[in-house]
């Protein structure tokens, strides 16, 4: 049943009624929503029309670089505070949707740190969203449990250290209106899991963490950093109680790391390599240039020269300023039908968590439980008994902006079976987020947005720029059909196959290859469709 409920003076609540709503969106949580949205969203508005009209500049040629005008942070002497004890020690990161039986597992992994992820994870359904923070004030008081499948869910006594991923500055939450216009997801997410947890992590020995997707500037850490004063004023939360790390998953940001953490530095956790998102980062950034064509998504490993550049600059950059850097997600999952699929996904795992700890990172990301054990063993034998390598190394990492933007793979190419698969893979994936899953095992690998958005990109890319596969084929726009039509019809075919879903999927890929105009963001123009 929809409702249009106003429970506070000028925030209106648009949409169905779902489990959990009565201690979610109470008064109290949504008058402090309301505060947060009035008093920030005007500057996020403004950075949004800033990153509109850089993208403009790049459309015309322009190069990122390192700011002139930020010069003296970067050469200056200083440091983030230092870490609170339950992040210290970040060895293993396990992340994923903030659904119960997911956040109970993660929680229980024996992983260091979980990411309840509203963003990439997270197909943004409004019951997801709703039943998510309610699913979360469980975690944080241990109240959290499920039967399901025959089995009983509980937390385990010693448990991961909980961090949140609010969704990006660029998305609206459409079912709560504050003063007519749709609240920033970024701060209804913040908003609530502050509101709700903040005192009560802080009784527990805890605090607030959080994880801060898409940033494209340090203007955009600023923004983020005047959030958390202002919160931990309003509800007397000590500051500096709040900690968040960064996740430099655009082109952009990687040229302004250092200002980013300096921005953030009482509120500091460190960086992240969001290795997926960058990669599509920088074909959006240049999807208009030819030098920026990127080969098959597959070859474009974290070994290439400009993905190593990136990494070795964000561990560098972090341990100069005492920010940890924590490496990204091997996308590889194991199947428990397929011991020999299994044993290459962790042969895999292991040898990206091992260039990892190499390159200094204190910690690493996974996505499937049976992962963690695979990369705690690489970082406990780089580690020991330190917690991090903090101690790594000091000294300023070299500003080599050529480095960063040499996209070229020596090797590389786009081929036929890299179309087929992006094509297969988007509308797979497509489909499962418009039924309310947002990460899903799709051959062996975890597809969440982020992946999504390069099988989207690149196809856009390819036919734009006439990209010729190695075959000598041309990706033109009736190759695109021919193979959408072939893989939609292939799928249409499987046991249980939703024909309306799978149809409105391929409606959605057409719109976003087919665009004149290259689309920002897939979860922008696919958002409407939910619910």
């Amino acid at each position: 049943m929809s409702q249009q409920t106003t429970l506070v003076e000028g925030v209106r609540i648009v949409g169905a009624r779902v489990d959990g709503a009565e201690r979610v969106l109470t008064p109290g949580a949504l008058e402090f929503v309301a505060l947060l949205q009035r008093r920030f969203d005007a500057r996020r508005r403004e950075l949004l029309r800033a990153r509109e009209a850089r993208q403009a500049a790049l459309d015309a040629g322009a190069r990122p670089g390192f700011l002139e005008e930020t010069r003296e942070i970067r050469e200056a002497a200083w440091r983030v505070a230092e870490a609170p004890p339950d992040l210290r020690d970040r060895r293993v990161e396990i992340t994923g949707p903030a659904e119960r039986k997911m956040i109970i597992n993660a929680l229980n992994s024996g992983a260091k740190v979980f990411m309840a992820d509203f963003e990439d994870a997270l197909s943004p359904t409004w019951a997801n969203v709703v039943q998510g923070q309610a699913n979360l004030q469980d975690a944080v008081r241990r109240t959290i449990a499920l039967s399901a499948g025959g089995k009983e869910y509980r937390l385990a006594e010693r448990t991961a250290t909980l961090v949140v991923r609010p969704r990006g500055w660029h998305l609206p939450e459409r079912h709560v209106e504050v003063d007519g216009e749709p609240v920033s997801a970024s701060l209804f997410d913040f908003g609530l899991y502050f509101y709700h947890n903040a005192r009560e992590l802080l009784s527990r020995g805890t605090g607030p963490y959080f994880y801060l997707p898409k940033l494209e500037s340090h203007l955009e850490a600023r923004l983020w950093n005047d959030v958390f004063v202002a919160a931990q004023d309003v509800l007397g939360v000590p500051r500096g109680s709040i900690r968040a790390t960064v996740l430099i998953e655009t082109i952009l940001a990687a040229f302004e790391m250092e200002e980013i953490l300096w921005e953030l530095r009482e509120h500091s956790a460190g960086l992240n390599a969001g290795r997926w998102d960058y990669i599509f980062s920088v074909i959006k950034k240049f999807h208009a240039h030819r030098e920026f064509l990127l080969p098959d998504r597959a070859q474009v490993t974290m070994t290439v020269p400009f993905m190593r550049a990136y990494a070795e600059l964000l561990a560098r950059t972090c341990h100069r300023r005492g920010a940890h850097a924590i490496g990204g997600m091997a996308a590889f999952i194991p199947n428990r039908r397929d011991p020999e699929v299994t044993e290459r996904a962790l042969a895999k795992v292991r040898e990206d968590k091992e260039r990892e700890a190499g390159q200094g990172f204190d910690g690493t990301w996974v996505a499937h439980p049976d992962l963690v054990p695979v990369a705690r063993e690489v970082f406990d034998r780089r580690l020991g008994e330190r917690p991090n390598q903090l101690e790594a190394g000091r000294e300023p990492a070299p500003a080599d902006a050529a480095a960063l933007l040499d996209v070229a793979i020596p090797g590389a190419s786009v081929t036929l079976q890299g179309v087929l698969t992006n094509v297969d893979v988007a509308l797979q994936y497509l489909a499962a987020w418009l039924g309310g899953t947002g990460a899903v095992a799709i051959y062996n690998l975890m597809e969440d947005a982020a992946t999504a958005e390069i099988s989207r990109a690149q196809l856009w890319q390819w036919l734009r720029l006439g990209a010729t596969t190695a075959e000598g084929e041309a990706v033109t726009e009736a190759m695109y059909r021919s193979i959408r039509d072939q893989a939609l019809s292939r799928l249409l075919a499987q046991p249980g196959a939703d024909e309306q879903r799978l149809g409105r999927a391929a409606a959605l890929l057409d719109d976003l290859v087919l665009s004149a105009d290259f689309i920002p963001f897939l979860t922008l123009i696919g958002y409407p469709l939910l619910d």
